[in-house]
Formats: structure tokens, sequence, C-alpha cells
């Protein structure tokens, strides 16, 4: 009798460890969630223990196989994904000697400035990314602020990795990372798929400090028999690589193959495409391009910094609603607008309260233009959801402008926001591309359990896996009627972020 085949996939987020146990069809089975702690000592600085990291994983694990009921011989491979800009410092034998130096940790502003200035256009033209507080700027803080810490560092790392490394008892020398982290890195050719030696030459920071650089699907060991007892884990079962937290959300999506794109309608609001090319957004500075977990493509890709946390923020400041009950009444908000038709008329919404991240425009603040006493809440609502439409449209001319050979099929979409079939629909009207909801996705842990499957060769590929495994929803139309419409709408659009960004400007010289 042929024995059940289980995939664990592991997702280390900001707000918390989730995992999920998959059969071979996808099927999840059980899952575990706990809360992370992160730790704010002072302004600027946000940090989480690395320690506490691991035994999330192990207790989310051991708690999705209690819950199953199932035998541990019977899990085939372990992934795990995480997230993607903070970095941790590790000793000689693998054991972390800093804390998690989290994404949200702005201590490294000064060195972002420091590696703009020297080599601003060769890391992006580089790596596929700008410098921002990400892997480069944080090690060069450490080097520079932790000069005694930073001595006693062998190699840096990111939190899923870190784990992974635990899980099967790697020293320093075996510590690694996969490519879809690489744009954030600062100092890799993303391209070939290594570290750059004249970046790393010209900000001082040796390559042996680096990990080694491998595929997410490579298996990277086995658990051992001490890990194995933590997480009520079978010893000797493979662990791949993995990859970032949001490569895995997009692999979750199904975005596998050219002309697929993904929306992740979550707290932020991510754009991303899949090509086969890799084209640098030096000319606009907008997009990221970063490698896929699927082998050869690429995800360029930009975001709005709360996109979806404008949302809850308007229904608490102007419906009066809770964050817990605004998420129960979404549809309710959506019928504030169930009778207004698109006109040129309607007022504008700028979704930047904490500064544009894509490209980066940190002065930059929201607002709404355009208002007369004839606009009601409905239209202020409609206003916070077409602003990321219009932001997505700015997006897609960016691609199209540097990837003209690219042709969108499809938008397929995930996160809380994907309930809406307003925003739905009025994102597919604005962008001219069919949007496309997942029934029954199950986020990042999915994306690094196909990962996992891929790894130890139970299926042939992720194309074929993610066909098996994702199945797509209801399809937004976009309405033809409205193309010119939404192309006056973004044009207004456009003119009124330079407007607002040189007043923005301005108040900051005299402050």
């Amino acid at each position: 009798m042929k024995r059940t085949q289980y995939l664990i996939g592991v997702d280390i987020g900001t707000q918390g460890t989730k995992a999920l146990l998959f059969d071979r069809q996808g099927r999840p089975l059980t899952s575990a969630f706990r809360r992370s702690r992160l730790y704010q000592p002072a302004p600027g600085v946000v940090e989480e223990d690395p320690a506490d990291q691991f035994q999330a994983v192990c207790w989310c694990i051991r708690t999705c196989l209690r819950k199953a009921k199932t035998d541990p011989s019977n899990v085939a491979a372990v992934g795990i994904d995480g997230q993607m800009a903070g970095i941790l410092g590790l000793g000689e034998e693998g054991r972390h000697v800093t804390p998690y130096d989290s994404w949200l940790d702005t201590r490294c502003s000064r060195y972002i400035h420091l590696m703009q200035e020297q080599a601003d256009e060769e890391i992006i033209r580089k790596t596929g990314g700008p410098a921002s507080f990400n892997h480069g700027p944080k090690i060069l803080w450490w080097k520079h602020e932790r000069p005694d810490i930073y001595e006693r560092i062998v190699v840096f790392v990111q939190p899923a990795a870190y784990v992974a490394m635990q899980l099967c008892g790697l020293g320093a020398g075996q510590a690694f990372i996969d490519k879809t982290y690489l744009h954030f890195s600062g100092f890799a050719d993303n391209s070939q798929g290594c570290w750059d030696t004249r970046l790393c030459e010209r900000f001082g920071i040796p390559e042996s400090k680096l990990p080694r650089i491998i595929d997410s699907h490579a298996v990277i060991g086995e658990v051992t028999p001490a890990a194995a007892r933590r997480c009520g884990l079978r010893a000797g079962i493979p662990v791949i690589a993995g990859c970032g937290d949001t490569a895995a959300s997009f692999l979750a999506c199904g975005a596998t193959e050219e002309g697929v794109a993904v929306d992740v309608a979550g707290t932020a609001s991510v754009f991303a495409a899949t090509t086969w090319h890799f084209r640098p957004d030096i000319k606009f500075r907008t997009l990221s391009w970063a490698r896929s977990a699927t082998p050869g493509l690429w995800h360029p890709y930009a975001y709005i910094n709360g996109g979806g946390m404008n949302l809850e923020w308007f229904a608490r400041e102007l419906g009066h609603l809770s964050r817990k009950s605004f998420r129960g009444r979404l549809n309710q908000f959506d019928e504030l607008t169930a009778t207004l038709r698109p006109d040129k008329t309607d007022p504008f919404f700028v979704p930047h309260l904490g500064g544009r991240m894509s490209p980066s425009w940190p002065q930059l603040r929201g607002a709404w233009a355009g208002l007369t006493w004839s606009h009601t809440a409905g239209h202020l609502y409609h206003a916070v959801l077409e602003s990321v439409a219009l932001e997505y449209c700015i997006y897609r001319d960016v691609l199209r402008s540097l990837d003209a050979e690219l042709n969108i099929r499809e938008v397929r979409i995930t996160g809380g926001g994907a309930k809406s079939e307003l925003w739905n629909q009025l994102k597919a009207d604005a962008l001219g591309i069919p949007v496309v909801q997942i029934r029954g996705g199950e986020g990042a842990p999915m994306g690094v359990a196909l990962l996992a499957g891929y790894g130890v060769g139970l299926f042939r590929s992720l194309e074929d896996a993610a066909a098996r495994w994702i199945h797509c929803g209801k399809v937004f139309q976009p309405d033809p009627q409205l193309r010119f419409h939404y192309r006056d709408r973004l044009r207004h659009y456009m003119t009124l972020l330079e407007h607002l960004r040189d007043w923005g400007n301005a108040d900051q010289e005299i402050l």
C-alpha cells in the first residue's frame, strides 16, 4: 500500500508564524499560528529574537501534526518562507549573535543615503532593486555602528534560512540565501545569481560575510534528531531552502508562467507581473525586479505602503467602526457606492499617508482633491478604492515601457481585499485587464509547500503542481466603455501627485 505523503509549509511573517499541513493534492489539512513578539526599545528600533522565531516554527509544526493525528513519517518535506528585507548575524556555530534586525527597523537610514550617493544606479542595475531598509544598508549599520559585534558575525542571513539551518544543524559555513531575496541585497549580481565583487569592495563588505546563493527548491539538509523532538517530526525529513514571503505568495496564486500578474490586496497593496526578462527599472525607479521561485522567471513589482490599511482607517475614522467589525462589513461599505457611476467630477484620493514607496517619495502624504458639496461618503470611499487602481495603472505603464514584449493576460488577486467585488471590478476597469479571484487560497504557506514538493521530486514542475493545487474563481472583465474615462482619470491623478510632491518637498524645506 502506497504511503500518503504530506507537505508542510511555514511562513515567518511580521505579525506571526503560520504553518499548514497539505496533502499531495494541495488540500490543507491543519494549520497553526503563533503571534510574533516585536521589540521596540527605542524610536526606529524594531527587532525580534531569532530563538523565538525558531521556537514558533517548531511549535506550529508540532501543533499541525498533533491536530492532524498523522504519523510524522508521512511528511515528505518541509519548506519555510519568511520576511525578506531584514537580517541577522550568525557566529561560527551557526547561532545568532544579533537579534533579527527587522525590515521595519529604520536605524540604517543614513546608510541608505550613503549607498545611493555612491552607487545608486549601479545597485539598481545589478540587484534589480534600490538601497532601502534592506540588507545592504543594514549590514553597513552593523559594520559602522556596532563594530565589536560585527567582528563576531561570520555571516548574515534572513529568518527563514536561520530556522532551516537550526532544523538541519547547519553551521555558519553552510549558511545560504535563496535567489528570491537578491533584489534586497545591495551587493548581488542578480542576473548571474552571484555576489558582485565590485559592489562588495566599494562598501568594504567581505564576500565571506555573505551566504552562499542557492535555488529556492534546493534541499539544504535533513531534520536532526534534536530538532525532530522539538517539532514532532521524524528525523531525516528533507528541508528545502524556501523563499521570501512575497515570492511564496505569488507562487500560491499560480504566477508560474509569463503574463500572469498578482495583486496582493493586503495591508500593503502589491502589484507584480511575471516575465522571462530581467530589465531593472533605472529610468523610473518604480519597479523592483525580483527573481521568482519558479526557475527562470522574474517578478517586477511595486507597492503602496498601507493601501489596504487606508480602508480600515476610513472605516474607523469616518465610519466609526472598529477594525474587527469593518472586516465583517466590507460589503456594506461597498454598498455606499452601489448607485454611483464613474464621472469626471469624482474626487481623487492620494493613498500615500505614510509616504510613497514606488517610486520613493518619502515626503508625499495623503489627500483628497476635487471635493464639492455634492459629494457623499460613498464618493470618498470610492476614491480610496480607485486610488489603488490608479497607482496600479502607473505600475502597468512603467512595466510596458521597460518590457514591451510582455502581455499581461490576467491579474490574480489574493489577500483580504479580494473579497470586495466592487474593488475587483474597479481594478479591472482601470487596468483594462481581467481580475481573477483565487478560490480557497492559503497564501505563502501554500507557495512554500509547493516548493517543498518540487524540491523532493513529488512534482514534475512547479507549473504542473500549481495548476493542480490552485483554483481560480470569479473573473471580473473590464468594461470597455470606461477605457477613456480611466485614461483621463490617470492623467489628472499623475498631475495631482506631482503637485503634491512639490508641496511636500517645499514644506520639508521650511521645517
